[in-house]
């Protein structure tokens, strides 16, 4: 993979994990959160996978920034 696709697939992650959080918290607000909120984390968490195993299989495993 090119330099340009590791980066590009790093802002994807990115970009996932705020709709994460975002659906998360939404699901917290809700004293009873509807099930497609819950099918739609679960297909979130399912594309962050996917995106940290491509970038594993490039060499360039997803490491959290340092806080």
């Amino acid at each position: 993979m090119t330099p340009e696709e590791i980066t590009d697939l790093n802002r994807a992650r990115a970009s996932l994990a705020r709709q994460r959080n975002a659906l998360s918290k939404r699901i917290g607000a809700s004293e009873l959160a509807a099930a497609s909120a819950a099918e739609d984390l679960m297909r979130v968490l399912l594309a962050i996978e996917a995106v940290d195993r491509a970038l594993t299989d490039a060499g360039q495993p997803y490491t959290p920034p340092m806080a």
